[in-house]
C-alpha cells in the first residue's frame, strides 16, 4: 500500500500523540470525502443548469453563495470553463453577502475587483465546467467551513478559499489588494465571533442589546441579520 507523509506544526503533532488520534484512518477518511467532493465539483457541467439544481447538488452551500455560483456560470457562459475571476465576481455580483463586508473592512474596492479583466485558467473539459482552480478554490471554502466548525458553506468561505488557490488569477488579484488568506480567514472569524458575543450577551441574565455600546450594536446587526438568515437557510 503507498504511503504518503503528513507534516504537522510541532504543537499539534504533540496534541495528537498525547491524545492517541489514530492518524492514519483519519487521514485516509479525510482524503476520502476531499476526493469525493473534487470529483463532484469537477464533473459538474453548469451550462443549463439553474440556481434550484445547483443547490440541490451543493445542499451545504447557502443561497447566497448558490446565487454567486451560478451568476459566475453565467458570467463564463462563452467558455471555455468558470474560473477563479468569474466565481469572485459572482461573489461580488450577489451584492448582499458577508464577504462583500469583509472586503470593505479590509479597506478593498469590491468594484475594482469585478472590473478586471478575467485571466484563461486550464482545466475544465467538455461543457462548461470549473477550472482546476476553480476546483481547488471550491474545495478549500468546503475545508475552510468545516474547519471552523460551520454546517454550512458561504461566500464568506468562498472568499477565504478563493484568497487561498495558490494559481488562479482571483488568488492572485485578492493578494495583490491585500487579502492575504490569513487575514480574510482571521476577519471572517473576527466577524462571526462578534454575532456569537452579541447573542451570548443579549441572553445572559438581566442583560439586554441596550447594554451594548451603541456603536458596537450599529456595526454588529449588520452581521445579526446575516447569520439570522443562515440559520434559517441551513435549519432542516
Amino acid at each position: 500500500m503507498p504511503k504518503i507523509n503528513v507534516y504537522l506544526p510541532d504543537d499539534l503533532a504533540e496534541a495528537v500523540r498525547e491524545a492517541g488520534v489514530p492518524v492514519s484512518a483519519v487521514c485516509q477518511r479525510a482524503l476520502e470525502q476531499a476526493v469525493r467532493r473534487m470529483t463532484a465539483i469537477r464533473a459538474a457541467v453548469l451550462g443549463d443548469v439553474d440556481a434550484d439544481s445547483l443547490a440541490a447538488r451543493l445542499p451545504n452551500f447557502t443561497r447566497r453563495a448558490v446565487t454567486a455560483l451560478s451568476l459566475a456560470a453565467g458570467d463564463a457562459a462563452a467558455g471555455p470553463n468558470v474560473t477563479t475571476g468569474h466565481l469572485l465576481r459572482g461573489v461580488i455580483a450577489e451584492g448582499a453577502n458577508l464577504a462583500l463586508r469583509i472586503l470593505a473592512t479590509m479597506e478593498i474596492d469590491p468594484a475594482g475587483l469585478a472590473a478586471a479583466p478575467v485571466p484563461a485558467e486550464p482545466g475544465g473539459g467538455d461543457g462548461l465546467r470549473f477550472s482546476t482552480a476553480a476546483g481547488n478554490a471550491l474545495d478549500l471554502a468546503v475545508s475552510e467551513a468545516t474547519a471552523m466548525g460551520h454546517n454550512y458553506v458561504g461566500c464568506e468561505h468562498l472568499l477565504i478559499g478563493l484568497a487561498g488557490e495558490p494559481d488562479g488569477g482571483a488568488g492572485r488579484a485578492l493578494r495583490e489588494a491585500g487579502a492575504q488568506p490569513k487575514a480574510v480567514r482571521q476577519a471572517v472569524t473576527a466577524a462571526l465571533a462578534g454575532y456569537t458575543h452579541l447573542r451570548a450577551a443579549a441572553a445572559a441574565p438581566g442583560a439586554a442589546p441596550a447594554n451594548l455600546p451603541a456603536a458596537v450594536r450599529a456595526e454588529l446587526q449588520p452581521l445579526v441579520r446575516r447569520i439570522e438568515r443562515l440559520e434559517g437557510l441551513i435549519r432542516p
